[in-house]
């Protein structure tokens, strides 16, 4: 999750009747959707003797600290290992994971009923998942084809806030809601909800 420190675990098995070393080369970086590197954010080295058929563990962390700052909108990481079985003239086999961070922020609430032209009122809530505190935090909600630019008060490291939203819908039938949340240390995360408006 966004906000959170990042636990992987790579695993290595040795399926020969031979003692096997292994020498790993870990590295991460935060990646474009179309997976071009942005910046490199981890790099680690280590070395594993692996009995006959054993299998190991390697336990790889990388804390908020390190790739927050870095981090797109696409949210994305490219976490790649290299291991070399050595002494076996250069085998070598390369792991890649690509981590899409989730979003758990925008929580968008519904009356039961909505009926065309009848206010409506909404409970959105948003939060900071970040272990720092945010500010110049923005809610833009498109509904109707119309957006509402609302600026919302500084939050604390994990805090959560709510605000309620009115509006009158004036056609029955499904209705998009789309809500966009932005601050001085991440942008656009996204939230939105389908209406369904009921005839008067």
């Amino acid at each position: 999750v966004f906000g959170k420190d990042i636990n992987l675990i790579l695993v290595l098995n040795n399926l020969s009747s031979d003692c096997k070393s292994v020498r790993v080369d870990m590295s991460a970086s935060t990646i474009l959707y179309t997976r071009r590197a942005v910046a490199e954010i981890l790099k680690a080295a280590t070395s594993v003797e692996l009995g006959p058929k054993q299998g190991k563990h390697i336990r790889v962390k990388i804390p908020y600290t390190y790739y927050g700052k870095y981090l797109t909108t696409d949210k994305r990481i490219q976490v790649t290992a290299l291991c070399e079985v050595l002494r076996t003239h250069g085998l070598k086999l390369l792991v890649e994971k690509t981590i899409i961070l989730e979003d758990t922020n925008i929580i968008i609430k519904l009356p039961r009923r909505v009926v065309v032209n009848r206010a409506v009122s909404l409970e959105i809530s948003y939060a900071n998942p970040l272990p720092e505190p945010v500010s110049r935090c923005v809610l833009l909600v498109t509904l109707m084809n119309q957006q509402v630019k609302i600026n919302l008060a500084r939050l604390a490291p994990r805090e959560r806030s709510k605000i309620y939203f009115e509006f009158t819908p004036r056609r029955a039938g499904p209705l998009q809601l789309q809500v966009d949340f932005s601050c001085d240390k991440f942008s656009h995360v996204k939230g939105f909800v389908t209406i369904a408006v009921a005839p008067a």
